[in-house]
């Protein structure tokens, strides 16, 4: 499973979300400071956690 980072955030940057998925089509999210402490979205979770952040909801 390989990690993506957005655009914006280089690969020196020191703390980017970094986002991967999984054979089951899930989202993996992480922090490159705590790559460890990881959060699970299924197919529908993750819809509705990117419709938030759009509707401009924090977290």
């Amino acid at each position: 499973m390989q990690f993506v980072r957005p655009n914006r955030c280089d690969n020196s940057g020191p703390n980017c979300v970094e986002v991967a998925i999984d054979a089951q089509q899930n989202r993996i999210v992480r922090s490159s400071q705590r790559p460890d402490a990881q959060v699970t979205f299924d197919e529908s979770e993750w819809s509705t956690f990117i419709d938030s952040i759009r509707a401009g909801q924090t977290f």
